[in-house]
């Protein structure tokens, strides 16, 4: 077959650019590393600022949390009937109970005083943005840090019980064991020497809107033959501290 010699020179021409877009694509990959994935934003949204609050709430970094203790609605196999709070101190996790056999389940701090109580109570007093005391036995044990402040700690950002409390009573005995926020937002999902439960700020929040007073309570210090998993998200409905009085 007569190739003339201009078809020739096209061809070369052609055969060139074919090599050539070869050789690019060889030089570029296909993948390369996986960007870090950054946090859900519907967590992020969970835990964002809070404006509107008396004493505004910075947003929480969520980033370095294990997404276990971040606020979910669960499946929970449970015979506590719906509006009843277990607390399973030895997983770090709150549940209130829900109906359809859910729970929404809250990550927790657990300090030296959540591990000594044990059994149920009830809700016996709510308080926004509460005051906060050391106990007479914290300020006998460290009056240095804790003499200044046996008068007492006005609310506030910087107040170890955070935006909510709830004050857990034995008939009209006060247990002195509370649920409360937390400045240390590091500590949810740990044992920590000092305080009673602490949740996440915002989770205290969306915990008080959900509970009224004389809701029960019932305190867990062993594993119980109780089972937890995660169900499909959904939104809410709403979207080491010492111990204190």
């Amino acid at each position: 077959m007569c190739v003339s010699r201009n078809s020739a020179g096209r061809l070369a021409q052609l055969f060139a650019l074919l090599l050539a877009t070869s050789t690019l694509a060889g030089c570029v990959t296909s993948g390369g590393p996986a960007k870090p994935k950054g946090p859900d934003p519907y967590y992020v949204a969970m835990y964002g600022p809070k404006p509107e609050e008396k004493f505004p709430l910075d947003a929480i970094d969520i980033s370095k949390v294990d997404q276990r203790y971040l606020r979910q609605q669960v499946a929970y196999a449970t015979h506590e009937p719906p509006g009843t709070i277990v607390i399973d101190t030895q997983n770090r996790f709150l549940y209130l109970v829900q109906d359809g056999g859910m729970a929404m389940r809250y990550g927790i701090g657990v300090g030296k005083a959540g591990l000594e109580f044990e059994g149920e109570a009830r809700i016996g007093r709510k308080a926004e943005w509460p005051r906060w005391t050391p106990t007479s036995s914290m300020v006998a044990r460290e009056p240095e840090r804790y003499g200044p402040l046996a008068g007492g700690m006005e609310p506030g950002v910087r107040n170890p019980l955070g935006p909510r409390a709830l004050y857990l009573f034995q008939g009209d005995r006060d247990t002195l064991f509370r649920i409360h926020g937390t400045t240390e937002a590091w500590s949810i999902g740990k044992a920590v020497s000092s305080g009673c439960i602490r949740l996440f700020n915002p989770d205290i929040i969306d915990l008080y809107s959900r509970v009224p007073t004389d809701s029960r309570v019932v305190v867990q210090q062993a594993e119980a033959p109780i089972s937890a998993t995660l169900a499909p998200m959904s939104a809410p409905a709403n979207a080491g501290e010492p111990l204190a009085y």
